[in-house]
């Protein structure tokens, strides 16, 4: 495992100047903060006062040195997945572990930049995408104080089975996917709403028709006007 990477990443200030709320975006598996700052200017005309930041994942990627990675997918293959849906369960507690492993720096680089910014710790909503809807997950859901909104674009909630000892914040989360991602299947992201849902968290969730693994526009606007609804309550 490659050592661990002070979090850092790209940021884009508040458009009107002053952060009242903060938007963390969490990258997918090989690439890095630079892979979804460029969703802020989607939603800085919804949210003005939000600072948003992407901070790239803990560890290099061995054999590829330009991306990151917030805990290693060695083990994890979609098409099995596919094949034989009972292995799920088990890919994903490995996948848990290391998320598990990838929170506390995910964490504490939040708080942090909470108190850079001046931002209230309720202000604050979560953006995931791929692995990174994992890890928002994982943290979002056990911050001390809750954020006002996650949301998760083709994602899948790893280590459901502990959610229920660990669950500390309840904030409401919105969950986007491709019926024809090849890279995590759409039923991640069902089985993500059932484990949320059974969890008392409010969720709400969206197909994309013919889209694979990514994000379209019309993700961007439900995902924009769901973070206007819960950051400007």
């Amino acid at each position: 495992m490659s050592s661990p990477i002070p979090l850092d990443g790209p940021r884009i200030a508040p458009a009107s100047g002053k952060a009242t709320h903060l938007v963390v975006l969490v990258h997918g598996y090989g690439a890095d903060g630079n892979d979804l700052i460029g969703l802020a200017p989607h939603w800085q005309r919804l949210l003005p006062g939000a600072a948003f930041v992407a901070p790239n994942a803990p560890e290099r990627i061995p054999g590829m040195p330009w991306g990151y990675q917030w805990f290693s997918l060695s083990q994890y293959d979609p098409d099995m997945l596919r094949r034989d849906p009972a292995q799920a369960p088990a890919i994903y507690q490995e996948m848990a572990e290391g998320a598990g492993r990838a929170a506390g720096p995910l964490d504490a680089f939040i708080t942090a930049e909470l108190a850079r910014t001046g931002v209230a710790p309720g202000h604050l909503a979560l953006v995931g995408f791929s692995q990174g809807t994992m890890m928002a997950l994982q943290v979002g859901l056990r911050r001390q104080v809750a954020p006002a909104a996650i949301v998760g674009f083709s994602g899948a909630l790893i280590g459901a089975d502990r959610l229920a000892d660990e669950i500390t914040a309840r904030p409401p989360v919105l969950l986007i996917h491709g019926d024809a991602d090849e890279v995590v299947p759409v039923e991640a992201m069902r089985a993500a709403a059932s484990g949320l849902g059974a969890a008392g968290i409010e969720v709400r969730w969206h197909v994309a028709q013919g889209m694979g693994h990514g994000i379209d526009q019309d993700g961007l606007e439900l995902a924009g006007r769901f973070l206007a609804e819960h950051l400007t309550a």
